[in-house]
């Protein structure tokens, strides 16, 4: 074989797996879904810049609330205490002045029944023991758990439960979840899940 040929053959060779690189990069970055990377107390500007969902700007001297554009997982990027949530229809963060001063979300994209609702919730709850954050309030709202008794109490048609955790003394959240009449499924039991997320402000 000549020279040319084996360099030919190993351009062919290099094409290829570029070309095979680029569609992998190109399916991935496909596949993701849509995300707000953000820290509480940081500038909003920030996180619109790092985030892949589209969400609109603050508005300068003003506290008010941005929904992102599109259906949307947080990802809480603290280096520490970071978790990320599932898709959220319902997405709100607010902000003082432009800086961001809360999360308040569904992290869910339609209700759920109870089986995937308690697999959310734990599932947020392991992110969270695992990052260093801890149930407070426990005597009057214990954690989640999939026991008997939790699913009996979350089946009370009126029932709302919750939950709180914090974040050293950094971050508080607020964790609920409740039964919803879902008009398209009357006859099934299904579930919504909101969480709250702000700075700590001192809760035992």
């Amino acid at each position: 074989m000549s020279l040319m040929h084996r360099m030919g053959w190993r351009r062919c060779v290099v094409v290829l797996a570029v070309t095979v690189l680029l569609a992998v990069v190109v399916i991935q970055l496909l596949s993701d879904d849509p995300e707000i990377a953000l820290v509480i107390g940081e500038p909003y500007e920030a996180m619109r810049q790092r985030s892949s969902a589209s969400i609109g700007p603050a508005i300068p001297g003003h506290a008010w609330f941005s929904i992102p554009e599109s259906d949307a997982r947080l990802r809480f990027i603290d280096p520490k205490y970071g978790f990320v949530t599932p898709l959220a229809r319902f997405f709100t963060i607010g902000f003082d002045d432009e800086q961001i001063d809360g999360v308040r979300m569904s992290p869910q994209i339609e209700p759920l029944l109870l089986d995937d609702t308690l697999k959310v919730v734990l599932n947020l709850q392991e992110q969270w023991r695992k990052a260093g954050w801890t149930p407070i309030r426990v005597k009057d709202f214990p954690s989640f758990a999939d026991t008997p008794r939790w699913r009996y109490r979350l089946r009370e048609a009126k029932n709302v439960e919750k939950a709180y955790w914090r974040a050293g003394d950094k971050y508080q959240l607020m964790l609920v979840v409740s039964r919803f009449k879902d008009s398209k499924r009357p006859t099934e039991e299904r579930y919504l899940i909101t969480l709250g997320i702000h700075r700590s402000r001192g809760v035992q």
